[in-house]
């Protein structure tokens, strides 16, 4: 059983700034989340309709996870339940709550549906490439690159995954921060080692 383990693709997002694999991908003329995002959705032309349905946190790991994986990946014949999301954030559904709140304090009676909570992250990114392994969400103060690569490790070790789906999702206010990993046990072309020092290096 080998340990070695490979990035194969990178994406960070930083606010209006889109980077795959350490080069420019998108840079957003707004510098508001909401139209971020939009432009963002707009310029991949994905034609997915639930994107419209999706809190911040949700658009933002999904489209993040659609740049990652690229056409390219659709081709990889890795069965469905070999195929996880190890996914974290400091504030969770956080945002999503204080965007409600002040949409439904003058009302009496909201009837307003909630679409958040950071397992419904995972959950769109797995319906929309029918993954069904592994499928974690963890909260830390901070991007924490060593629990990630330790605990992905384990599963593409121990034979549990093939590939992983895994990083940082964040939305606070005007933050959009997300850094997404795809990590594979044969490299590609343009693959990294899968090491702590270099997720921190392209989260940075």
């Amino acid at each position: 059983m080998s340990s070695d383990l490979y990035i194969n693709a990178s994406v960070t997002v930083k606010n209006g700034i889109v980077m795959r694999n350490g080069e420019l991908y998108f840079k957003a003329g707004s510098e508001d989340p909401s139209s971020i995002l939009a432009e963002i959705y707009e310029h991949l032309l994905p034609a997915y309709p639930k994107f419209y349905k999706m809190d911040q946190l949700s658009k933002l790991g999904w489209l993040a996870t659609e740049i990652l994986l690229g056409p390219e990946f659709r081709y990889k014949n890795y069965p469905a339940d070999k195929v996880g999301i190890v996914l974290s954030n400091a504030n969770a559904s956080l945002d999503t709550d204080i965007r409600y709140y002040d949409t439904v304090k003058d009302i009496a009676s909201p009837a307003l549906f909630v679409y958040t909570l950071p397992n419904i992250v995972a959950g769109e990114i797995s319906i929309r490439h029918r993954l069904k392994g592994e499928n974690a969400f963890f909260i830390f103060d901070h991007f924490n690159a060593g629990f990630i690569q330790q605990y992905v490790s384990g599963l593409l070790n121990n034979d549990n995954l093939q590939a992983c789906i895994c990083g940082w999702v964040e939305t606070l206010g005007k933050q959009l921060d997300a850094a997404l990993f795809l990590v594979e046990k044969t490299p590609n072309a343009g693959a990294v080692g899968f090491t702590p020092a270099i997720m921190n290096q392209i989260y940075q």
